[in-house]
């Protein structure tokens, strides 16, 4: 499961969702500057849009990003983001009550046979997730927690993503800042599949945990993006273009290539109303097929590759 996807659930009590959404960013000023992710310059009519695919979590290393990012940043009217990070508490609350917790009633995770329940359980504790919150999540919701619980069992945090840091510098010059998503659009997104396909989404994700798969998968992700590995990246878009099963079929046609066409749309609007823009969203929405990045060219715009 990529980590774009600790981006759709949000900040509550329990130390477990200190794992999705960062509010604070707390990077070190001492950290030097190198190429991260990915970056692309896109033109039309004379408008000009840096569009940079983040990462959702980091480590204080990572910051600041390379001069060119802050110097594009500097000359822009708007920062374009999936998401705000500091999103009001109380929003985070009711998007996750609407979108995230089982029905009053349902048997839940009683209905598991006592095997998988056991290890369930196992990983909920081993994931630093509160045993009585991870009761009430839909499962494929748990299995978003779980499967970020990976990340930060080796350090990264998402309260240091790329977006918190963007959004900060941001704030700091007084540039407006556009939520190009909603957290209700994001959250319902996990009621898609039917009840049987969720409980084959928990079960797939806990075995990629228990075999190790998870956890070097998140070491790619991760080390591709710090180093702006394009080559890396890109494979890495391609595994996820070729996964059959349940999660990975999800995550790529739903949460990938369906917002895809969200977010390519509103990117271009703003990128025909303002001069110069700066826009940020996870990097596996601007690789491979169906990528925002080929949305876009698809609708006239030119797209150049930076890095």
């Amino acid at each position: 499961m990529p980590p774009l996807m600790s981006r759709v659930v949000p900040a509550i009590v329990s130390r477990s969702f200190a794992l999705l959404f960062g509010l604070l960013w707390l990077a070190s000023p001492t950290a030097t500057a190198a190429e991260r992710g990915a970056l692309f310059r896109i033109t039309l009519d004379g408008h000009e849009m840096h569009l940079f695919g983040t990462l959702h979590v980091g480590l204080p290393e990572f910051y600041p990003l390379e001069p060119r990012i802050a110097e594009a940043l500097d000359q822009s009217s708007t920062l374009a983001l999936e998401i705000d990070p500091a999103q009001p508490q109380r929003e985070l609350l009711r998007a996750l009550h609407e979108h995230g917790m089982l029905e009053a009633g349902s048997a839940g995770y009683e209905g598991m046979d006592p095997e998988r329940r056991a290890l369930l359980e196992r990983l909920v504790a081993e994931g630093g997730l509160d045993p009585a919150n991870a009761r009430t999540f839909k499962p494929v919701l748990l299995a978003t927690l779980l499967a970020m619980a990976e990340y930060t069992r080796q350090g990264y945090r998402s309260q240091l993503s790329s977006e918190a840091w963007l959004a900060r510098q941001a704030r700091a010059k007084g540039t407006r800042i556009l939520e190009l998503e909603s957290l209700d659009r994001q959250l319902s997104l996990l009621d898609r599949l039917s009840e049987p396909e969720r409980w084959r989404f928990l079960d797939e994700t806990m075995g990629t945990i228990v075999s190790g798969a998870q956890r070097r998968e998140a070491r790619a992700m991760v080390q591709a993006w710090r180093s702006a590995d394009r080559a890396a990246l890109d494979a890495i878009a391609a595994r996820g273009d070729a996964d059959a099963s349940v999660s990975g079929k999800f995550v790529n046609q739903v949460l990938l290539k369906e917002r895809n066409a969200g977010l390519a749309g509103g990117l271009l609007h703003l990128l025909r109303q303002e001069r110069k823009t700066f826009a940020a969203v996870g990097v596996l929405h601007l690789l491979g097929k169906g990528s925002v990045t080929a949305l876009l060219q698809e609708q006239g715009a030119q797209v150049e590759r930076v890095y």
